[in-house]
């Protein structure tokens, strides 16, 4: 009978396995470049692993060695799209959210976003797995955005301070969720569903019926 290793041999064989060739942030990047001016070229259905490698000029296992196929190379190609997002300091939360949701608008603009978040939301519809990636990967993400913006008018006095204890955290992490909610769902809808623009009035408008129900919210919580 074949021993399994032990001692120090074990412990090299396991960390073989477990690192491997080291990933190349290069790569890594062309790849994802790549996917999307696939993606917005040839479209969802005809979007191909074979694609993506011959434009990256990187062999299909190199893919595979990084993706299990393309429902999650797609979701990466867009995610760190959405991670260029920050929210500016503009002096107060009224401004910061319109600068944030032009920002977020102008990435919607772009065809390798709109081609692709479209393509992955479709897909979920019928795939729970690629779902739960989603809200990891984008979702969860983003909500940094929202984080930061709260604490940030919570300093400058705009908002209430959140109470302590595990009841004022919960209560926090359910005023993020809202919050994301609405700014997302509402950018969202109208750059790619209603097809309306979202300028700087609509931005204007539409952050000032945000804050009169967020002051009302937060105090309430």
């Amino acid at each position: 009978m074949q021993c399994s290793p032990t001692g120090p041999r074990k412990e090299r064989a396991r960390l073989t396995r477990r690192t491997g060739r080291p990933r190349s942030a290069a790569a890594d990047a062309a790849i994802l470049d790549a996917t999307r001016a696939a993606l917005v070229e040839l479209g969802w259905g005809k979007l191909t692993m074979g694609d993506v490698a011959a434009r990256a000029k990187v062999a299909k296992t190199t893919l595979y060695r990084r993706w299990a196929g393309k429902n999650e190379l797609v979701l990466d190609a867009v995610a760190v799209l959405f991670d260029e997002l920050e929210l500016p300091d503009r002096g107060c939360l009224k401004d910061d959210i319109e600068g944030v949701v032009l920002q977020f608008a102008a990435l919607l603009a772009r065809p390798e976003t709109k081609t692709a978040l479209m393509a992955v939301v479709a897909e979920s519809t019928t795939d729970d797995a690629l779902r739960t990636r989603i809200r990891e990967a984008v979702v969860e993400r983003q909500k940094r955005l929202v984080v930061e913006g709260r604490q940030r008018a919570q300093r400058r006095g705009e908002l209430p301070p959140d109470s302590g204890g595990a009841e004022g955290a919960a209560a926090a992490a359910r005023s993020v969720d809202l919050i994301f909610d609405v700014i997302a769902g509402a950018v969202v809808h109208r750059a790619l569903v209603s097809g309306e623009p979202v300028d700087a009035a609509w931005a204007a408008r539409f952050t000032t019926l945000l804050l009169a129900g967020l002051r009302g919210l937060e105090s309430r919580d």
